[in-house]
């Protein structure tokens, strides 16, 4: 097993390309049934996905956690998107969320 380099949040889409590259007779049962599910649910491409996560940090503030979240499900609607920003227990002005929304549909 190789040493922990780094740890940041990313997409699954990320994910699926990282273990994509790794031997499948080589993985542990964890790392299998993680492939397994990234590859039934990763819907964009991880380059789209990455510009993504950056695109929300940068301009919108977000940690890297609330990115990453914001990557994977992909909000497509204003109540969408505030049913997962309210769990994040803090205030989100409606023009940060409107510019959420528009990097979500332009890199999906």
């Amino acid at each position: 097993m190789e040493e922990v380099k780094k740890k940041q949040p990313i997409s699954i889409s990320e994910v699926k390309e990282i273990l994509g590259k790794v031997d499948p007779e080589a993985m542990d049962q964890i790392q299998r049934w993680t492939f397994d599910y990234v590859s039934k649910f990763a819907k964009l491409d991880p380059k789209a996905a990455k510009t993504m996560r950056e695109q929300l940090i940068k301009e919108c503030e977000l940690t890297a956690e609330e990115a990453a979240e914001i990557v994977n499900i992909r909000p497509t609607t204003l109540a969408e998107l505030r049913s997962f920003t309210f769990g994040w227990k803090k205030l989100i002005l409606a023009e940060t969320l409107e510019k959420i929304l528009k990097i979500t549909k332009e890199n999906s």
